[in-house]
């Protein structure tokens, strides 16, 4: 349901959480998953004041035409957890939104690499621009990727 001033009613709801609720409504499936989250299977598992994990399981519909999972799923969990980090740091009424990011993908990921998690933690979070880092690591700790954001905070 939407309405053309206001968004639909998960917009709304979003807006009257501070950032930290809304992140943990996601950890503890209290608010539903964004649709890229959906369409791509990955989870929001773990979520604090400047911390948020995501995990995902690699697929076969996750692989490129090499045979490994496309850097796409890699940049997308980065880009989630690192965003919702700097989200967890937000007053009620404040949103984010990637301005740049940048990734390095170190080991190749398949579908037997297991359960990835990649890990968002704040760097800074000011008054209009908050920047974090994030890590994809697998069940063994060894790290996948890594990556930098810079996100846009506004009045949502």
């Amino acid at each position: 349901m939407s309405d053309r001033n206001y968004g639909t009613v998960e917009d709304i709801r979003r807006r009257q959480m501070s950032g930290l609720e809304f992140v943990q409504g996601l950890a503890h499936r209290t608010l539903p998953l964004n649709t890229i989250a959906r369409t791509l299977g990955y989870d929001v598992v773990e979520a604090s004041k400047g911390l948020v994990v995501v995990a995902a399981l690699p697929t076969e519909d996750h692989l490129n035409p090499a045979g490994t999972v496309h850097g796409g799923l890699s940049a997308t969990l980065l880009d989630s957890c690192m965003g919702l980090a700097i989200w967890s740091m937000l007053d009620k009424g404040v949103a984010q939104t990637t301005l740049e990011f940048k990734i390095s993908l170190l080991r190749a990921i398949t579908p037997d690499t297991g359960v990835i998690r990649a890990e968002g933690t704040v760097l800074t979070c000011g008054r209009r621009v908050g920047t974090a880092e994030g890590r994809i690591t697998d069940a063994g700790g060894r790290l996948l990727a890594h990556g930098t954001t810079t996100c846009l905070i506004f009045d949502a």
